[in-house]
């Protein structure tokens, strides 16, 4: 004798019902992945754009407008990148310090040295607005460097 096999005792489909239940949560989290690595990679250009504007400004440490210029070019797929560049001079020990060098500061038992800072920025929007999280917000980084005169 056959055993008949009832509505509710058959399997069949529940692999589809699986699949459709899980498949939701699973986009969310690759689309999470992908919006975080977006951010990520915009994060890594900003800082590297501060990065090349303050070794470009050790070199050349009154150049404002180049320093600026070098670190807005180092991230040149980035739109909307912003760069700003201060140098000044300092006492080595970080006492004392005279923003753009102008009347340097004195130092008693340390050496003058020089200073550059550039931040860079980016706006960044969201692909897909998450609870809790903003859905744009600027990314920022500065690079502060010391050179001797």
């Amino acid at each position: 004798m056959r055993k008949r096999e009832g509505i509710l005792r058959s399997e069949r489909g529940s692999s589809l019902i699986e699949v459709a239940l899980i498949m939701p949560t699973m986009v969310m989290l690759a689309l999470g992945v992908v919006d975080f690595g977006r951010a990520f990679f915009l994060a890594n250009e900003v800082a590297g754009a501060a990065n090349a504007g303050a070794i470009f400004g050790t070199q050349n440490p009154t150049d404002i407008t180049d320093m600026e210029t070098v670190a807005k070019d180092d991230a040149p797929e980035v739109s909307g990148i912003g760069a700003t560049a201060v140098y000044g001079c300092e006492c080595s020990d970080g006492t004392s310090s005279s923003a753009s060098c102008s009347s340097p500061p004195s130092c008693s038992s340390t050496t003058l040295v020089y200073y550059v800072k550039v931040t860079a920025t980016a706006p960044y929007t969201l692909m897909l607005p998450w609870p809790g999280f903003r859905s744009s917000f600027t990314l920022s980084n500065t690079v502060e460097m010391r050179g001797f005169y």
